[in-house]
């Protein structure tokens, strides 16, 4: 007996077509165009959310020298005197206090020089 597979196809490129939905042109409607389309920009997405990570990272870094030379020192310099004093604090609350928290941050400079 001959299987067709006409539901599990329709199935398929309709699923593929829904994540096609927003784009422009022929990309949207037609399933060889969307399936090209869709690949990559999965693709780019996968790329993307680790790219945000490194984006994320070096601006909070930038964000914390800035603050750090305002209190007379350097990124460099803050990040070895605070592992060496023992501070455990991530890069992200750093900037955080920085940025919202000037004072604090301050106090955490200072506590990293003693």
């Amino acid at each position: 007996m001959r299987v067709k597979k006409g539901v599990k196809a329709r199935r398929r490129r309709n699923r593929v077509l829904k994540l096609a939905k927003g784009f422009r042109g022929r990309r949207k409607n037609c399933y060889r165009r969307a399936n090209q389309a869709v690949e990559r920009a999965q693709d780019y997405a996968t790329r993307d959310r680790r790219q945000k990570r490194r984006d994320f990272r070096a601006l909070w870094i930038v964000r914390i020298n800035a603050a750090a030379r305002l209190n007379g020192t350097t990124y460099s310099k803050l990040t070895a005197a605070l592992r060496k004093a023992g501070v455990i604090v991530d890069r992200k609350i750093l900037a955080d206090l920085a940025l919202s928290a000037p004072g604090d941050f301050a106090a955490v400079v200072k506590a990293a020089r003693a």
